[in-house]
């Protein structure tokens, strides 16, 4: 038997400060200070002292500087 239904969109990866930072090569209080200006983007909160950023908003960073 076949499904005719559509494939599920492929889900965007978390990933956490520390990942973040090794891509993009800043310190912690920099990426803080640009996400509260608008030059990053913005964090996913995952619970009351967790925050995290889709992986392809971080692609789209790195691509744009």
């Amino acid at each position: 038997m076949t499904h005719d239904s559509d494939p599920a969109p492929p889900v965007d990866r978390l990933l956490r400060l520390p990942e973040v930072l090794t891509k993009v090569p800043i310190g912690r209080a920099s990426w803080w200070k640009g996400v509260k200006d608008g030059r990053y983007p913005a964090a996913i909160k995952l619970g009351q002292r967790t925050s995290a950023w889709r992986a392809s908003d971080i692609d789209k960073l790195i691509a744009s500087l």
